[in-house]
């Protein structure tokens, strides 16, 4: 099996799932690599420190992070495999004095919303890790931890989305404008990107125009620099899978070999 690549894909609320636009690209993203063994997820929905897995358990249930939904999104499911050996293997690469947590949690709607457009069998060992920090070099050395995986045939995936400035919009069709905020820095991040330039991605909050508008909070961004570090080399510039706006936003998601 060939080295897998590292995915940073905009997962979107669930009601992204009845969109056939971004359900179509992210199919065509699955359908354009080779089936993993197994993946490994980085949600923005799920901030902890020390790193912590989710439960590994065949059928690990789903956590609706979310509200004001149809109800059909609460009564989803997605019944993966076991995937202890992959919980256990992500524990063995972590270095001496960094251990890494098990816990019962399932997966949040950044990790099960993608994955069952991509891999809808639900026959793939998943694992859902933690970001237990937004320090973009912190989480480029957890990444580099993580690229051993990838040799091993191990998807791994940081979950966000390039742009995320909800509070600020005032259109919410999904085909609305993108405000100048979203738009310009979706051109910085797509340029910084093209260039390798990790150092300008990893100062964002300074050097990106529609800071701190399209990133109030950062948790959307940061799972970016876990698939940058899990790169062979971050600094090749990546393959651009899909663009464009959802409701303003960015949905620009990346491929890195």
């Amino acid at each position: 099996m060939s080295t897998m690549p590292a995915l940073y894909i905009g997962h979107g609320a669930p009601m992204l799932l009845d969109d056939e636009l971004w359900s179509s690209q992210l199919r065509d993203i699955a359908a354009g690599i080779e089936k993993p063994k197994a993946i490994v997820i980085v949600s923005a929905h799920w901030e902890s420190e020390p790193i912590t897995l989710s439960n590994p358990a065949a059928h690990t249930p789903l956590v609706y992070d979310f509200s004001g939904f149809d109800r059909k999104f609460y009564e989803m499911t997605y019944n993966s495999p076991d995937a202890t050996h992959i919980s256990e293997l992500i524990a063995s690469l972590m270095p001496d004095g960094e251990s890494v947590h098990q816990s019962d949690r399932g997966l949040d709607h950044g990790a099960w919303v993608p994955l069952r457009v991509m891999y809808p069998n639900a026959d793939i060992p998943v694992v859902q890790m933690s970001m237990p920090t937004s320090d973009p070099a912190k989480l480029m050395a957890l990444g580099k931890r993580l690229q051993p995986l990838r040799e091993n045939g191990v998807l791994v995936i940081g979950s966000g989305f390039m742009t995320h400035g909800l509070r600020y919009l005032r259109d919410w069709n999904s085909d609305a404008i993108a405000p100048t905020w979203s738009s310009e820095f979706d051109a910085w991040a797509a340029q910084a990107l093209a260039a390798g330039d990790v150092d300008a991605l990893t100062n964002f909050k300074e050097l990106a125009p529609g800071m701190p508008y399209a990133h109030p909070t950062v948790e959307h961004f940061t799972p970016l620099f876990v698939t940058l570090g899990a790169a062979t080399s971050p600094e090749i510039a990546p393959k651009t899978l899909i663009d464009g706006y959802f409701m303003g936003l960015s949905k620009r998601s990346i491929l890195v070999a």
